[in-house]
């Protein structure tokens, strides 16, 4: 599949374009912060899930304050997903909008694979053989597991890694995403003007947003489908707003480029209105039946829309956001996936062998410490023992997706 063709059109560069902004290694470092920090809510989450109790007289969290309960267990899936669909959608974005130049599909989904696949065939193969000691074993939840297709599964859906279905998702809009893209550049090229081209990508990201939103609607007030009915809920039909809602944060970004940006006061503005937006969704979402709870996730993935906008378009942070940039977030941040994948196997080994407290409330907050201490340095040792050199194969292709060769003057030799 040869590249993007660039626009027949091209917007002369603004005035405001040469002004200087805020350098990116800054973005990016809070960008890594955020991200460090969702992957260590992600393991309180999950172990605040284990410590959950329940008996005749009902479910019990494992925090009893009712304040306190709702923030250690706010889901941040979402953000993974728009943090993703952003990074992965500016490319796509400035070629339908600018008519700039793309990576060929199989370029992009070599580097992606290269990514994603090693440390999870690994940990999904590992953890499998761990918990079947005797063949065939449960060999269709390790098929499914595989082939990432473990998301339409109703009673495999967690198994093994069950974090891990957020990835089927992944993959799956990995694909959608190379169709797409190309697709929005395609329709956009006979538009001159540059407010039609940023038109059509925004209205194809709101309905991308919208479907998900209606079939969770139909599904709970139509069908009275089950929460519990994980298929239905958490397939892409259901969970790919997150993912449009990224995809509108790339089309913002390069329609505004450097137009509009804001100083401190929005962006502190903005994120204490999401943070407050995203904990009032979970404090209010107490029932499976609660509307707050059925439009968690589509509502929560604009709020973290809005808080990485207030990211990556302004002109100059704030002082006290560097905090954000500390060595230590951001390392957690750099091995976000590598805890993402081993945390809940680590939890449970650690449950299982009597290591952690038992149930209870009172044994939840040492539970989150033990299993962050262990949590936290394997998967740091996994980054650096399996994420990076995995990383490193994506050299073996060039820009255009070809074999890359190492050796020019040997082949020009021959």
């Amino acid at each position: 599949m040869s590249t993007v063709s660039t626009a027949s059109v091209r917007p002369a560069p603004s005035a405001t374009s040469k002004r200087p902004d805020k350098p990116a290694r800054d973005r990016n470092g809070e960008i890594q912060g955020f991200r460090g920090l969702a992957a260590l809510s992600t393991v309180v989450f999950h172990v605040w899930q284990q410590y959950f109790t329940y008996d005749r007289d009902g479910s019990h969290p494992p925090v009893a304050n009712r304040y306190a309960n709702a923030l250690v267990s706010l889901e941040v899936i979402d953000f993974f997903f728009v943090l993703s669909a952003y990074l992965l959608t500016l490319s796509y974005a400035k070629a339908a909008i600018d008519g700039a130049s793309t990576r060929p599909a199989r370029s992009f989904l070599f580097r992606r694979a290269v990514r994603i696949v090693p440390l999870y065939f690994l940990a999904v193969a590992f953890i499998w053989a761990m918990r079947n000691p005797t063949l065939p074993g449960e060999w269709t939840d390790l098929v499914r597991h595989l082939t990432f297709t473990q998301v339409f599964d109703k009673e495999q859906i967690f198994y093994t890694i069950g974090p891990t279905w957020s990835l089927s998702l992944e993959i799956m809009f990995y694909f959608a995403l190379v169709a797409l893209g190309p697709l929005a550049a395609r329709a956009t090229r006979p538009l001159n003007r540059r407010s039609a081209r940023v038109a059509v990508c925004a209205a194809g990201c709101a309905l991308l947003y919208i479907g998900p939103f209606a079939w969770i609607a139909v599904a709970r007030y139509g069908f009275h489908v089950p929460h519990t009915e994980w298929p239905v809920y958490f397939g892409p039909q259901a969970r790919f707003g997150g993912f449009a809602a990224g995809m509108g944060l790339a089309v913002a970004a390069v329609a505004l480029g450097d137009r509009g940006k804001r100083g401190p006061r929005v962006a502190i503005t903005l994120r204490l209105a999401a943070v407050a937006g995203l904990y009032t969704l979970s404090l209010t979402g107490e029932k499976a039946e609660d509307p707050a709870t059925t439009f968690y996730h589509p509502l929560s993935a604009l709020l973290w829309t809005v808080l990485l906008f207030s990211t990556v378009h302004v002109r100059r942070h704030a002082r006290w956001s560097a905090w954000l940039t500390t060595r230590w977030l951001t390392t957690v941040g750099m091995a976000s996936y590598s805890l993402f994948v081993w945390h809940e196997p680590i939890m449970l080994a650690l449950y299982r062998g009597g290591l952690l407290p038992p149930s209870g409330r009172t044994g939840f907050p040492l539970a989150v410490v033990v299993v962050l201490a262990v949590a936290v340095p394997v998967a740091l040792v996994s980054y650096w023992a399996i994420e990076y050199p995995a990383s490193l194969l994506a050299r073996l292709k060039d820009s255009r997706g070809r074999p890359r060769e190492f050796y020019p003057e040997v082949a020009a030799r021959s």
